[in-house]
């Protein structure tokens, strides 16, 4: 039942409406490696870190069943940083540093031990890389899912193209379904979408939920309404590492399966925002999972008699 993950390790400097943090661990594949590590072990992570990145952090995802022996550490510089600040309306926000430092020389390699992982989640990055890794899987794994950004369709729309070919499950928000279509419906988005290759195509709305496409199938996930959303950060890659925690610990890829799994990472994402960082992620148990899970099903459970 194991998971390969592949994205980004990073620090991040966050300023949202209710505060603010200078230095917290963040990056694609780190809320996606504490999000599906509730649901599945191990996780083979496949990302790069600098001298700086805490060896606590990586000592406490090892205790959550990740396996970091895919975790390349450079000596000689920093680990990627992103500094951002939100705007009141927590959907929209500013972009104030990049420095990618060693993630420039990112270039992912699957560790033998990682040969045979039946579930692949890749993060966003480079869409050339995401093609490499698949490249070098020596087996089809049972399910493909990836995430990718408007930057890319912007600048590397053939790769993007060719990958999307090669997967099974397209995560992407509504602007970036419409960008890579060119269909302002998101129905008829996920229809020209899966008509470049995958299978399934989850549509992302924020705090209004998210679309399931297979086929003629639709599902619609509702979002938990939140009496305070702290910070919104990571909470795309934590919905991401939910769904494909529930899938693999499952090992069913059925669409109705994929439905509970879009509930499932809908509530992890729904606790990755009340807190900075993956703080809230880290403290969280099953127990928290089942009963935000049941929440969801209250919110779209009801009978009506028609007349």
């Amino acid at each position: 039942m194991s998971l390969i993950v592949v994205g980004s390790m990073a620090y991040d400097a966050i300023e949202t409406p209710f505060g603010k943090t200078d230095w917290i661990v963040g990056g694609a594949a780190t809320y996606v490696a504490w999000a599906a590590s509730n649901f599945v072990k191990p996780i083979n992570q496949i990302s790069i870190v600098g001298y700086d990145f805490d060896q606590e952090e990586l000592d406490q995802l090892a205790k959550r069943g990740v396996n970091l022996e895919g975790v390349e550490r450079v000596k000689d510089k920093k680990s990627f940083f992103w500094r951002g600040r939100y705007h009141m309306d927590m959907n929209t926000r500013d972009t104030l540093v990049t420095d990618l430092n060693c993630f420039l020389d990112f270039n992912p390699v699957v560790p033998a031990s990682y040969q045979g992982s039946e579930f692949v989640m890749l993060g966003n990055i480079l869409p050339s890389l995401q093609i490499n890794v698949i490249k070098q899987l020596k087996q089809r794994p049972k399910l493909i899912a990836m995430d990718t950004m408007n930057f890319w369709m912007d600048n590397a729309l053939d790769d993007l193209k060719q990958l999307i070919t090669m997967v099974d499950v397209l995560t992407v928000n509504d602007s970036e379904a419409r960008q890579l279509s060119g269909e302002f419906s998101l129905v008829k988005a996920a229809r020209a979408i899966m008509k470049m290759g995958p299978k399934f195509v989850i549509i992302k709305k924020g705090e209004h939920g998210a679309l399931l496409f297979h086929g003629d199938q639709v599902f619609v996930a509702p979002a938990l309404p939140l009496e305070e959303v702290f910070d919104p950060t990571g909470a795309g890659d934590t919905f991401a590492g939910g769904f494909m925690g529930h899938i693999a610990a499952t090992r069913d890829i059925s669409f109705e399966n994929m439905k509970t799994a879009i509930i499932v990472g809908s509530a992890m994402a729904s606790f990755c925002v009340e807190k900075f960082g993956p703080n809230r992620l880290k403290e969280v148990t099953r127990a928290d999972i089942d009963a935000r899970i049941r929440q969801f099903v209250d919110l779209v459970n009801f009978d009506i008699k028609l007349v």
